[in-house]
């Protein structure tokens, strides 16, 4: 449950708290009329069997009142209902309303929206209000870039699934599994939906031929920007090349690069555009902290930054697979309690990573981008950044793993000189930057960075460092003096420009 829901909850059950201490109120008040203000009622029945009425009698409008709330709330299918009230839904993200009426009525979505806004459950839902659960042909594809995010999917469909009085037939296809009984199954038995990875899927539908996908009425692209920086795009590209040109296409992405348009324009049909903004940052607690390098190695500073926190859990973002295993092994180094999840580790490893740290087997976990979008991990009560994500937006993604249900979160990076254009972008999008440097194992304020004192000349200075930068040469020619009081004066004129001097 999210923390609007919750507080949702707690608003909601106040105000029934409110109304019921009225009605109580006035319940007494019925009671001692019922009974006489002598404690006897024209019917005999003893005040206190009335009073204990009058209570019953408001616990059942209450349980009716809530059950009202859910009712009017979801009105889809009841195994539907009876799933995500049992997954703790109190309503509708603002994701799910924009975009389930727009599923709801066939149209083909791109829809730009964070991780941790509800996404998931936005497509699944009208997915299985739309489902026809007696037909065994495939209606359904779903592809991730990853793994892991493939199986998050899949086991959040799969709790829906469950309630369903007829059985779907869900099933997961990734790197690492055994193809070929997974292509003997598909022989006896077609799945109703499939989620899996672009690789993967490219596999069963062009190479084995095995899954059918010319029956398959929907079909979303989770996390495209991802697909396309892990170069699956053309993958995804076959897959949809193999099916009806009635599909309905749903494109789910953090962001929408140029690269990504042509695919759009290719499969997509007068698309609806919704842009679900970003994680309104300022509603998180979350402490942004950025500490300068000042060209010190940043396998230096890492070290530092971490005495600094004792964390409950700590991901350390890397942008490279290369950079993350060299973090990894400096921390082992330290004696620190330490995972490595990244792109290039297999499979069966990778899901061991993620379930341990799920069980909090690890205080710090060295990771790429991998993590920031999409897999779902508790708890996480640090960030650090030892390389700023080349988008602004990735850092909104990253932060967004910490300061959830009600809990701070502080997320420390690294930078350099050379950031400074792209921390103006963070401060454009509601980032609240505060600046830190380490002293005695603690973090302190620093100078901002638009602090910087500038070098000032005083009357006279400028020329002296510009004839002492300018050549003279050895044979001196006619008009040599005027030439260079003309190079002096031009050289003065941009030093002072530098300097914001007039």
């Amino acid at each position: 449950m999210d923390d609007h829901s919750q507080k949702m909850d707690r608003t909601r059950d106040g105000h029934i708290g409110e109304a019921l201490v009225h009605r109580g109120n006035r319940g007494n008040d019925a009671v001692a009329v019922a009974a006489g203000r002598d404690g006897q009622n024209s019917h005999g029945i003893p005040p206190v069997f009335v009073y204990f009425g009058t209570v019953l009698l408001y616990n059942k409008l209450y349980e009716f009142h809530m059950e009202s709330l859910v009712q009017d709330m979801f009105t889809y299918k009841p195994f539907i209902n009876a799933a995500l009230e049992e997954l703790g839904f109190k309503e509708l993200t603002q994701v799910q309303k924009d975009v389930i009426p727009k599923i709801t009525a066939g149209r083909d979505l791109v829809v730009k929206s964070a991780t941790g806004t509800g996404k998931t459950h936005s497509y699944l839902i009208p997915i299985f209000q739309a489902l026809n659960a007696a037909s065994p042909t495939l209606q359904v594809l779903i592809s991730a870039p990853t793994r892991e995010l493939a199986r998050q999917i899949h086991d959040f469909a799969r709790q829906i699934a469950d309630k369903s009085p007829l059985p779907i037939d869900i099933r997961l296809y990734t790197g690492g599994t055994d193809r070929s009984e997974e292509v003997a199954r598909l022989g006896r038995a077609q799945p109703q939906i499939v989620v899996g990875t672009p690789g993967k899927l490219r596999d069963l539908v062009k190479k084995e031929l095995a899954l059918d996908v010319h029956h398959v009425r929907t079909f979303v692209v989770d996390e495209a920007d991802m697909t396309l920086d892990e170069g699956f795009l053309e993958d995804v590209d076959m897959v949809a090349g193999a099916m009806s040109p009635n599909l309905q296409t749903l494109v789910f992405s953090a962001t929408i690069p140029e690269k990504i348009q042509p695919f759009l324009r290719k499969y997509l049909k007068n698309p609806d555009f919704i842009d679900v903004k970003s994680m309104d940052i300022d509603s998180l607690d979350i402490k942004h902290w950025f500490i300068k390098t000042r060209e010190k190695p940043r396998q230096e500073i890492l070290p530092e930054v971490l005495a600094c926190i004792n964390p409950f859990l700590c991901l350390i973002f890397c942008n490279t697979k290369e950079s993350a295993d060299e973090v990894y092994q400096r921390l082992l180094e330290k004696k620190l309690n330490v995972a490595l999840i990244h792109g290039g580790l297999e499979a069966r490893k990778r899901r061991t990573i993620v379930a341990g740290i799920r069980k909090l087997d690890y205080q710090y976990v060295v990771a790429t981008d991998i993590v920031s979008r999409g897999i779902d991990i508790a708890g996480i009560s640090h960030i650090v950044n030892y390389e700023l994500p080349s988008d602004p937006e990735f850092y909104i993604h990253r932060s967004g793993r910490t300061g959830r249900m009600n809990k701070d979160g502080i997320v420390v990076s690294l930078y350099e000189f050379a950031d400074d254009a792209y921390l103006n972008k963070l401060e454009t999008k509601g980032i609240v930057a505060e600046y830190k440097e380490i002293k005695d194992r603690q973090f302190v304020d620093a100078k901002n960075r638009r602090e910087r004192t500038q070098r000032s000349y005083k009357p006279g200075q400028v020329e002296g460092v510009v004839r002492r930068n300018i050549l003279v040469p050895a044979k001196v020619k006619p008009g040599y003096k005027r030439r260079l009081r003309e190079d002096i004066e031009l050289a003065k004129k941009v030093i002072r420009k530098k300097r914001g001097q007039r």
